[in-house]
């Protein structure tokens, strides 16, 4: 048994694990990886107080060491089941079972399919999700990117330093990604931005060959062929919720309902903080604040509560 349980380790989770610690909360952070897509994808950072610019890889490694930085106990595992009883959380991870107190869910999100007919079926054969992993594989290629946000435009821009031609697919009439991610990628001289554009199929043998689509302000719908060789998708994220079963409510798009100024999710005692949950902004600097706001309203639920005058710290 301990205080405070934290699931997650990307931005939010390593912040509730430092705020928590120096509440002297007894904390035990879980994460199938430390970082999360941050970890993963080679962005850089130009928008998070302090630095004017910074790899991601390098701020979650600053992260980290700031919270190894006060002792806090973490553990590498996937949480595979998560229960509340007699006011106690339980939590499976791997072989394992902890428990505690007071809980906070900073999961994140995993890249979402776009539902193209011929996504699944080229899944590692010319279509992925993360340009950081294959985009050195497509050194002199055509390549598409599907989606017009920050994320889409970033990934855009590192395919850009390998690939000879990088066309980006935005259904809506305007890409929502900000003015400093359009800027970048233009400077590339790599890149054609293609909006009002309709994806009507991803095509090939046993490798991507080409993806088609129509201009949905044309008329007439014809349906435009590009040939590229590498697709890489680009359309959100699903939150990783699905664990928590009926401990949580959650949106349309599968995001965990907090209270906003707590993150106190529907069940008394669990937070939740960052991508997972239904703030509007995603952001490593919001995640990050999030992250604190949950630990802060954990301890004080902890110093309210029942288990006031218990080992807790």
């Amino acid at each position: 048994m301990c205080d405070l349980i934290i699931i997650g380790a990307g931005p939010a989770g390593m912040t509730a694990g430092i705020y928590a610690a120096r509440a002297k909360l007894e904390t035990l952070v879980i994460a199938g990886e430390f970082g999360g897509w941050i970890a993963r994808e080679n962005v850089e950072i130009e928008n998070y107080p302090g630095f004017e610019k910074i790899p991601g890889k390098e701020l979650i490694g600053r992260f980290k060491s700031h919270l190894e930085s006060f002792g806090v106990e973490t553990k590498t595992a996937e949480v595979f089941e998560l229960k509340k009883q007699d006011g106690v959380f339980e939590v499976l991870a791997g072989e394992e079972k902890f428990s505690a107190k007071a809980l906070i869910v900073a999961t994140g999100a995993s890249p979402r399919p776009a539902g193209i007919p011929g996504e699944k079926d080229f899944l590692g054969k010319g279509v992925c999700y993360c340009a950081t992993c294959d985009g050195p594989l497509f050194a002199k290629k055509d390549v598409a990117v599907i989606g017009g946000g920050n994320a889409a435009f970033d990934a855009a821009r590192f395919l850009a330093k390998f690939a000879a031609k990088v066309y980006v697919l935005e259904k809506n009439k305007e890409v929502s990604a900000d003015a400093a991610s359009r800027e970048a990628l233009e400077r590339t001289g790599k890149a054609r931005i293609i909006t009002n554009a309709r994806i009507t199929k991803i095509s090939g043998d046993n490798f991507v060959k080409g993806v088609a689509y129509y201009d949905a302000a044309d008329p007439e719908k014809k349906e435009i062929a590009l040939p590229v060789a590498g697709v890489f998708v680009k359309a959100g994220n699903s939150p990783a919720a699905e664990f928590l079963g009926n401990l949580v409510d959650l949106d349309e798009k599968g995001q965990i309902k907090i209270n906003p100024q707590t993150n106190q999710t529907k069940t008394e005692g669990l937070f939740a903080a960052g991508d997972v949950t239904d703030a509007k902004y995603k952001q490593v600097v919001i995640a990050a604040g999030q992250g604190a706001v949950a630990a802060l309203s954990a301890g004080l639920y902890l110093q309210n509560s029942k288990f006031q005058g218990s080992n807790s710290k």
